[in-house]
């Protein structure tokens, strides 16, 4: 399994391998969520992770979200990313711009060996059959969301309050981190493998 110490080159090499070496799980695509709370560094830990694994394609969850529907994001996913993947071809999915309040561009995701899916719920129920690995950003929501906070600023607090709302909703009724093999310290970025199944702990 990945190493288990602080967040290095030599633990994300390992994670890479390691998941490269799974069995397809989407076409010949290895779909690997990484899940989490917002704030938790689910964007930057998949970009050092995709870099690890030779450039791997990220969709990001917060592409295919709207204000409207924060997370009734999952037929968009399955119809412009998973369903195109399985079959072998090259995806292409909407682009949400959350400044112009609509979809506002197209991104292009190939049929990689791997292929990560960041954002919060990415190993949600609905998802999971085409997925060879959840990966959970350890870090408890009220940390998570003080970090977002400071990140984007007090004009976004109303939207804060919202989300974490929905979120906690969410992860009540649609639980990821029983789900992850591997969990990644929030703060250290401390690589651990885990025991699917294993009950939640974290609020």
């Amino acid at each position: 399994m990945a190493a288990s110490g602080p967040l290095t080159a030599n633990s994300l090499t390992a994670l890479a391998g390691e998941l490269g070496a799974l069995a397809p799980s989407c076409g010949p695509v290895r779909l690997v969520a990484v899940d989490g709370h917002a704030g938790s560094g689910k964007t930057t830990f998949a970009a050092r992770l995709a870099a690890a694994l030779g450039g791997a394609p990220v969709v990001h969850l917060d592409d295919l979200a709207t204000h409207e529907e924060l997370f009734g994001w999952t037929h968009r996913l399955r119809e412009q990313v998973i369903a195109p993947l399985a079959a072998g071809r090259e995806a292409r999915h909407g682009v949400y711009d959350w400044t112009l309040r609509r979809f506002a561009g197209t991104a292009v995701v190939p049929p990689a060996p791997v292929v990560l899916v960041e954002g919060v719920g990415a190993g949600r129920r609905a998802v999971r059959p085409w997925l060879a690995r959840v990966i959970w950003m350890e870090l408890d929501a009220a940390s998570a969301r003080r970090r977002g906070e400071l990140r984007d600023g007090p004009e976004l607090a109303d939207f804060w309050a919202g989300w974490a709302r929905a979120e906690s909703a969410h992860f009540a009724a649609d639980p990821s981190r029983p789900y992850a093999a591997t969990r990644v310290d929030g703060v250290t970025g401390r690589i651990a493998p885990c025991t699917v199944g294993e009950p939640s702990t974290t609020p």
